[in-house]
């Protein structure tokens, strides 16, 4: 029989011969086609009929399990392992969700929108949608032309790693979408895994001498990120769509109606999801998925709700990392009994010296806890920060029996004591006065404006405190910061040690130095001479990095990556930035004042940002670094032709057509600076009725006023 006829032969029709030539046939052909599919871009065959192969493949072999090969295609799937992942920047950012914990939380979530768009309970009822919240790994996958063209994950909401031919391999997604759909298509969901297939993959891993997941959510995770796309073909991925990025044109104009047309394009969608016109509609979904949670066969950690119009979500629009039309509303946290082994007192890179609760370990949501957070040393004593009591006033000691909650299904917590079961020797527990790490002594500073202690004691050693300088460092090195590829704390505790690195302009001077050296890094035990290029070559590609990262990379209390990104926006260059903070310290002076009107940007946080720049040595190790590396000017707002865009606006009196924060918005949409007070600076002033000494200084400045039906022309909306 030749191959054309063994071809058209129904696999129960074949002969074991003829199954052998079959067999042989098909290993060629799909070895071709993934070559073609996954190495090369390029396929010369639809999707359909490579499936098509792979089945009767599968058929035949099922048939003739004697005559399964080695180079069988049911043990091979994807192409050759990528040299590294890639990076995507997402045209349209992936933000987290606010959170709610109780029915009440969800009723200030609804009256919050209600009050952001004057929406008026006589005007009906508010749709919102709720659907499962998947605890897994956000994935983004772009569509052109219909076909799947690149998938990245969340990373840090701006960059993503490039894990499209991994992707490919996820039974759920598909590579071609069906129907009519635009020309840019970015799906977004989570990519999962289900109970029964865990529990089967942690079987097989353990069989084969491999080192098994702590959850589901931890392999999705770990098979999602493999270099080689064969492993993450062989775990059992799965994937929800739920929401989208850039789309060229919308198939709805509700979030129901756009993940009806995810359906329809071949996606995944829980079917679960509901359409909801009341807070009680929405706390009954919620407690009935609750109900449903230990028998939906994955891990969810909770419920999303989501203004259903879209129109209503694009007036809401967000709040620094988080949509205002969305939230999170998640399940109580699951609880344990265990051990209190251990505090040990750990110090960060600000000199915080904080408790952590060494446990027995113990199971607590199908996660092993060994660790937990104490806060503070008040929090041991049952103190919490008002002098309130917790725990009814319980303190914490070695030897305790205690109860472990895991806060939102994340970070375990003591939230009781059994003291029947406390031994009669247990001494209360004395928090330390002095540093572990360097002996410095450690203090509650006191807030000269409310007389009251600090929560944390802190070392005062500072500079010659080696915890400080490494957290530090493994802080400036970190993935939202200057994010070095393969300069991990591994290496930043080993460098420190050595004295290899010891403050951050010292890790861009390392090659030259490593150059002048009678003893080479490519030398030292667990390197060699790739790795140690290959390092020099990761430090130089960060040698320019955005503004935002670079602030946050300092490590000045009190400013995160969000307060970071509202700085480098707000003065747009390093130099606009770092003179403005030195002029700030002089709290009568404009910078001051203008730090203070950023939205978002409070007292405590200007006055940290002050006093590091007071600092000689803060500027002296800035100057160093300055000298290594260049931060890049923020980037401007693309706003299309706005009037406004770039210009300082400030908004005062009654706003009749929209609220002040549906105000901001709107003008940080169309690319505009918004103040909360008026100054030479400003470019316009939106006055409503009843505006008063803004307006007053406004006019006395000659600045520009327009009323607010004048702003909605200007802008065009």
């Amino acid at each position: 029989m030749t191959e054309t006829s063994a071809a058209k032969t129904a696999v129960e029709a074949l002969s074991e011969e003829e199954a052998k030539a079959e067999l042989e046939r098909l290993a060629d052909e799909i070895a071709e086609n993934d070559k073609r599919y996954h190495g090369e871009d390029a396929p010369v065959i639809s999707d359909a009929e490579y499936d098509a192969l792979r089945r009767r493949n599968q058929a035949i072999e099922e048939r003739f399990p004697d005559l399964v090969r080695e180079d069988s295609p049911s043990g091979h799937v994807g192409a050759e392992p990528s040299e590294g992942f890639g990076k995507i920047t997402h045209k349209v950012p992936m933000l987290s969700l606010d959170n709610a914990f109780d029915d009440d939380d969800v009723r200030d979530f609804v009256g919050r929108v209600r009050r952001f768009l004057k929406f008026d309970p006589l005007m009906g009822a508010l749709a919102v949608t709720a659907e499962p919240k998947i605890d897994g790994l956000s994935l983004s996958l772009r569509y052109e032309k219909g076909k799947l063209v690149s998938a990245a994950t969340r990373g840090d909401g701006t960059v993503g790693e490039n894990v499209t031919a991994n992707a490919r391999t996820i039974a759920d997604i598909p590579k071609e979408l069906s129907g009519d759909v635009p020309d840019v298509v970015e799906i977004r969901g989570e990519v999962y895994m289900a109970h029964a297939d865990f529990t089967a993959l942690n079987a097989r891993m353990e069989a084969n001498g491999g080192k098994t997941f702590a959850n589901p959510r931890n392999a999705a995770a770990g098979s999602l990120r493999q270099l080689n796309s064969e492993i993450t073909a062989s775990r059992p991925l799965r994937f929800f769509a739920y929401a989208w990025g850039e789309m060229s044109e919308m198939p709805a104009d509700t979030q129901m109606g756009m993940v009806e047309a995810f359906r329809d394009w071949g996606f995944v969608i829980n079917d679960r999801m509901k359409r909801c016109e009341s807070v009680d509609e929405l706390v009954e979904v919620y407690h009935g998925i609750e109900e449903e949670r230990a028998t939906l066969g994955y891990d969810i950690d909770g419920v999303v709700y989501k203004v259903d119009r879209l129109d209503l979500q694009t007036r809401l629009g967000f709040i620094s990392r988080s949509p205002r039309w969305a939230i999170a509303h998640k399940f109580p946290a699951e609880q344990a009994f265990t051990l209190l082994n251990d505090i040990e007192i750990q110090v960060g890179r600000t000199g915080a010296l904080t408790p952590v609760a060494k446990l027995e370990p113990v199971t607590v949501g199908g996660v092993v806890v060994s660790n937990a957070t104490l806060h503070n040393e008040d929090y041991i004593k049952g103190i919490g920060p008002n002098g309130e009591a917790i725990r009814e006033g319980k303190d914490l000691r070695v030897g305790d029996t205690v109860k472990i909650q895991r806060a939102g299904d994340v970070i375990p917590q003591i939230v009781d004591v059994d003291l029947a079961k406390r031994s009669e020797g247990a001494e209360p527990f004395e928090f330390p006065t002095v540093c572990p790490a360097c002996g410095s002594h450690a203090v509650r500073d006191e807030n000269a404006k409310t007389g009251r202690r600090d929560a944390i004691r802190r070392c005062t050693g500072g500079l010659i405190c080696p915890a400080q300088a490494t957290e530090k460092l493994k802080h400036f090195v970190s993935r939202n910061a200057f994010d070095i590829e393969g300069f991990g704390d591994k290496q930043v505790d080993a460098f420190y040690a050595d004295s290899l690195v010891t403050t951050p302009a010292e890790i861009f001077t390392l090659e030259a130095r490593d150059r002048q050296a009678l003893t080479k890094l490519r030398n030292r035990e667990g390197w060699g001479a790739v790795s140690a290029r290959n390092l020099f070559a990761a430090i130089n590609e960060r040698r320019s990095i955005d503004l935002h990262r670079f602030i946050f990379a300092l490590g000045i209390r009190h400013v995160g990556e969000g307060n970071a990104k509202l700085l480098a926006r707000a003065y747009g260059s390093w130099e606009a930035f770092s003179q403005a903070m030195v002029k700030a310290g002089d709290q009568t002076s404009d910078a001051w004042r203008d730090l203070n009107d950023i939205d978002g940007i409070g007292g405590i946080v200007a006055e940290a940002l002050t006093e590091f720049f007071a600092e000689e040595h803060n500027l002296e190790q800035l100057r160093a670094l300055l000298a290594e590396v260049a931060p890049l000017d923020a980037e401007i707002v693309d706003a299309g032709d706005s009037p406004v865009a770039g210009k300082t606006v400030v908004f005062t009196g009654s706003l009749e057509r929209m609220t002040r924060d549906e105000a901001k918005a709107m003008a940080e949409r169309f690319g505009a600076k918004v103040s909360g007070s008026v100054s030479k600076k400003t470019d316009l002033i939106v006055a409503g009725p009843g505006a008063g000494s803004k307006l007053k200084k406004a006019e006395e400045l000659g600045l520009e006023v327009i009323s607010e039906d004048d702003w909605f022309s200007l802008v065009g909306a």
